[in-house]
């Protein structure tokens, strides 16, 4: 198990692009939680096996159609936070 922290940048807020991460990580089964920040980009925390994790993020490097994704910093660590589900943080 691994733990993501996920930064995307672009077109990513007002665009349902919380709601797709939610829907995606669910559908992984992917742990964590996905946040706008006040500087417009999203956040995401993400805990799951390494290889979920690699694909979940690929993902979330295309995003919702009407999303347009231009950077993604993605750190990885060993520590986990152990979510219990996948939540939209305000």
């Amino acid at each position: 198990m691994k733990r993501a922290e996920i930064t995307l940048s672009g077109v990513v807020q007002g665009v349902g692009f919380r709601h797709f991460t939610v829907q995606t990580a669910k559908s992984y089964g992917v742990k964590g939680f996905v946040k706008n920040l006040g500087n417009g980009k999203v956040y995401c925390e993400a805990e799951a096996d390494r290889g979920i994790l690699k694909e979940f993020i690929k993902e979330l490097k295309v995003g919702p159609s009407t999303a347009r994704v231009s950077d993604v910093k993605v750190d990885e660590f060993d520590n986990l936070h152990n979510y219990n589900t996948f939540e939209v943080k305000y």
